[in-house]
């Protein structure tokens, strides 16, 4: 077990993981991205303390700019882990991040891809950005289903009794 791992709660069975990523137009340095850039530790402590956070991915910086996820070096990745949906909606959508989502085409690429999923992870996990990166694909090849959703269509947790099924496979 991570020391993050350490701190996750463990009051519910499974937590929503969520990965997010994003084309920047211009390297973070640039004065086209001093803005989003000066935000970032703000954005960051409002997740935080939202309710119904759990964890993020960051690295020694604090966020997760630093994380190279793809080969462009303009990628951004997020993964966080959040203990509904609905918790998640209302950061995204009703926090200081919604008024930066708004004008998220100042700072970044219209991305042609799939750039955003959810998925249920056991308490206890984390996921890695390689697991978020494979949901992403999934997500392209398959849209929305209990193994990875958009809040176009989500989905419910699994149920302890399935989870607990001599047939079902293991979640970790």
């Amino acid at each position: 077990m991570t020391r993050a791992e350490a701190h996750l709660p463990h009051q519910q069975n499974y937590y929503l993981a969520q990965i997010n990523i994003a084309l920047m137009k211009a390297p973070l340095e640039d004065p086209i991205m001093a803005e989003f850039a000066a935000a970032l530790n703000e954005v960051n402590a409002v997740a935080d303390h939202s309710s119904g956070f759990v964890w993020r991915l960051q690295s020694s910086s604090g966020n997760a700019t630093d994380i190279q996820a793809y080969p462009d070096p303009r990628m951004l990745v997020n993964l966080s882990l959040w203990q509904s949906v609905e918790q998640l909606k209302v950061y995204v959508y009703q926090s200081l991040h919604g008024n930066f989502f708004v004008r998220r085409r100042q700072w970044f690429e219209k991305y042609q891809g799939e750039h955003f999923a959810m998925w249920w992870v056991p308490a206890g996990h984390l996921p890695t950005v390689e697991e978020g990166k494979a949901k992403l694909e999934h997500l392209a090849l398959y849209r929305d289903s209990p193994e990875c959703f958009t809040f176009a269509k989500p989905y419910p947790p699994p149920t302890t009794a399935r989870t607990n099924s001599p047939t079902a496979p293991n979640p970790s």
